[in-house]
């Protein structure tokens, strides 16, 4: 039983993996319109971001953020985004599977040293602020 439902589980991170690569495509697609291609680089980023609004180290929350926040920004794009442009991009994403995984793992390391420099600069200034005052 316990199998079974964590085969589920695994169906459908793939199937939403697939949802993301397809909003990827369809977001550089110029049939797109502005404001929709906005809103999925928003998704995108956030599903391929390691940082989150709950850490995934807590039990059941840290996933069930991802899950709602992705699902629901998933949903949105897709009403945005005309129905022609979406299959095309599903078509290319079912085909492209590997590339995804490579641009993800690509997306992932931009990220981290995005954070890594923002983090550096914090404890910079805060260096800069704390020997200002001990002066």
């Amino acid at each position: 039983m316990m199998t079974a439902m964590l085969e589920k589980l695994k169906a459908r991170a793939s199937a939403l993996q697939t949802e993301v690569h397809a909003l990827y495509i369809a977001s550089r697609d110029p049939r797109t319109p502005w404001y929709a291609k906005a809103l999925a680089f928003l998704v995108v980023a956030y599903v391929l971001s390691p940082i989150d609004l709950i850490p995934d180290f807590i039990p059941v929350f840290g996933y069930l953020d991802d899950i709602l926040i992705a699902s629901a920004g998933i949903a949105l794009v897709l009403k945005m985004i005309p129905a022609s442009v979406m299959n095309d991009a599903r078509k290319t994403a079912i085909k492209d599977q590997d590339q995804f995984s490579m641009l993800s793992k690509f997306g992932t390391a931009i990220v981290i040293v995005i954070w890594i420099l923002i983090t550096a600069w914090l404890i910079w200034r805060l260096y800069l602020l704390l020997s200002k005052i001990r002066r």
